[in-house]
Order: structure tokens, then sequence, then C-alpha cells
């Protein structure tokens, strides 16, 4: 297949202040932005900016988008970002199916597709599955890397996974690199609910909030202040290993009463109202312990019943509680931002830019 993997475009992204600029070129969208609002909006120099534009658009990544009509003088040439120049795929790995998006650089939804899969079959099966589907949407042109999403507790620093609840084979497989080496593009490896966190934060507002997911597992990804929260080790978002009956059924944590073997039993006997409920009481601890500004519900288990959690969860916690929006691939999607939010200054999530008018 004809394609570069993952660089002949990077060196004109690689400075801080070509960030900025590619940034606010993919927020204006098709309709394009000057030079001049370039420099405004960055406060770099009339002349950094023509500097960086140049080099943007001799990489391919830059076009016109036409002229302005100017007040006095000549009319101002309007620049837009060109989405087809790099594209990035998303795998959300979940221990019973595989779904695979590919994005361009604008983070348009260009391909996706679901697999069935055992996430307990073995590192190499798994990995064999996830090559051959991540090589069935790989476009021609750059490709920019492959963003992986799974359950955890991981390591997103060291691309290694640990005790994946409920399959302990998982521990200390460096999914990252052996992933890696198989397709030969560079790979990025985060928790399920951080990729989707990121995912949301990246198209609302700057503000705190958790994101909620529940469908095999329960998990918590979390923006604090604009920025998605990890902790330092990854451990950040295990919600639902929460004890919240001591004398609980067991969960597959190991641990008893946890939330997520609450949820998912409750799930499992149809009572709604019942996984609602307790969803809703671990929810209210999250919201007393980080005073966030609204509560975000996902997975598939929400989304096949949303109106029952939304209602069970709004009714224990006094912020907005809302079904998460982003479509049926929100952590793939999410996945595919690993590798392009870090070109747009966005690595760690910050407040939207301003509207480009």
């Amino acid at each position: 297949m004809n394609r570069t993997t993952g660089g002949a475009n990077l060196p004109a992204l690689r400075s801080h202040n070509a960030q900025l600029v590619l940034d606010l070129l993919r927020t204006a969208g098709e309709d394009g932005i000057s030079r001049l609002e370039l420099a405004e909006r960055t406060g770099l120099t009339p002349q950094a900016v023509s500097k960086i534009t140049a080099r943007l658009r001799e990489a391919d990544l830059v076009a016109d988008a036409g002229r302005r009509a100017s007040t006095g003088g000549k009319p101002s040439t309007l620049l837009r970002l060109v989405p087809s120049a790099g594209h990035a795929v998303g795998l959300h790995l979940d221990r019973d199916e595989l779904t695979t998006v590919l994005l361009d650089m604008a983070g348009t939804l260009v391909e996706a597709h679901t697999v069935p899969l055992d996430l307990g079959a073995g590192s190499d099966a798994v990995l064999e599955t996830a090559a051959a589907e991540i090589k069935a949407v790989l476009p021609a042109g750059s490709v920019l890397g492959v963003g992986v999403a799974m359950p955890g507790p991981l390591d997103h620093a060291a691309g290694v996974t640990h005790r994946v609840t409920g399959f302990p084979e998982w521990d200390g497989f460096p999914v990252r690199d052996a992933l890696g080496a198989r397709l030969g593009l560079p790979v990025v490896l985060d928790k399920d609910t951080n990729a989707a966190a990121l995912g949301l934060a990246l198209r609302g507002p700057g503000d705190s909030f958790a994101y909620l997911h529940l469908g095999t597992g329960l998990g918590a990804g979390l923006v604090l202040g604009g920025a998605l929260y990890r902790g330092a080790r990854t451990g950040a978002g295990e919600f639902g290993h929460q004890v919240i009956q001591l004398d609980g059924p067991k969960c597959n944590c190991g641990g008893r009463g946890c939330i997520e073997a609450l949820c998912l039993a409750a799930v499992g006997s149809g009572d709604l109202e019942r996984a609602a409920s307790v969803l809703g009481t671990g929810a209210a601890n999250l919201v007393e312990l980080l005073d966030i500004d609204r509560v975000l519900l996902g997975g598939r288990a929400v989304v096949a019943a949303a109106e029952p959690f939304v209602r069970g969860v709004g009714g224990r916690v006094r912020i907005p509680v809302t079904l998460a929006g982003g479509g049926a691939h929100i952590v793939a999607e999410g996945a595919a931002q690993l590798v392009l939010a870090p070109l747009f200054g966005r690595a760690e999530v910050t407040p939207p830019a301003p509207k480009i008018r």
C-alpha cells in the first residue's frame, strides 16, 4: 500500500509557534483566516507568521481559502488547513470487540468499523487482529500514527498495560512498542476513558467534568480546569473500583462491593433503575471530591438506555448530567485524537481557541 509512515509533514509542526498557528487554522475551518488575524491571535509578528505559514504550505498542510475584501488596501489572502494532508487511526480495544476509525487532520471521521474480539485470547492474537484492522483503513498518503485505547489500569507514558480488570495476563505487556513494530507507525496508548474524555474536551468548553463510561466495565475520564488528568502513573479515573458496599459481591479486580461489580450485575439482571442509582452514588462521591462542573455519561450500557441513567445519576448530584456527545465511536475517535491533538498543541487539552469570525 502506498503511504508514508508518520512523518513527511511532521517537521513543519514541531515548533510551539507552528502548533499555535495550525490550531487556529483548524478552528477556522473552510472559511479560512488571514495572516494578520493569525498574528493578532497568537501574539507573533507578521513576519514570523509568514515564515510559519510558508513552511506549512511547502508541507502541503495549508492552502488558500480565497480573499477577504479590505476596507483599505489590497484584499487579504485567507488560509485554511488541508484536512487530507494527514490522517490518524484510532483503535478501541474493548473486552469483546474492536473498533477502528480513521480521522483526517481536522478530526473528521473518514471511516469506522467494529469486529468481535476476545481480549483474553492472548496478546499475539489480539495484536494480529488489531494490525489487520488498522491496515484495512490506512489511506494513501501521510499516516501520522495510531492511538490505542483500552481498559486500564495501564501506564500511558511507557505504553504498557498493567492488570487489566478481568484479564491479568496483560500485566506488563508493551502494547505500544509491540503494535508499533508490527505496523511501522508511531503508536500511543491510553485508557479508554481518558481517550474519550480527550475527544470530548477538544469539542467542549474548557471546564472541569467527569466522563463516566459503563460498558463491559466502568471507568472515568477526568478533565480538570480544561486539562486531561491522568495522574502521575495513569491511575486516575479507576472509578469503577471504589467500594460502596463492604459485604458486596466479589469484583474481577479481587475486591468486594466495587461500584463496577454492582452496576454490571444490575444491568445484567435488567434492573436499570438500580444500576443508575449505584452509578449516581459513585458520581456523587466524585462530584463532592473534585468540585467538577458537569457529568457526562457514555458506554454501551448507557447508550442503550440513556433516559434512566441520566435521570438516576442526575437525581444524586447537584450539577448537570447529560449523555456524552461524540457518536457511537467516542472512544476510538478519542484514541485517534491522542495522535492529532499534540500536533495542534493540545496534548493535555486546553480551553478551545476563540471562534474565528
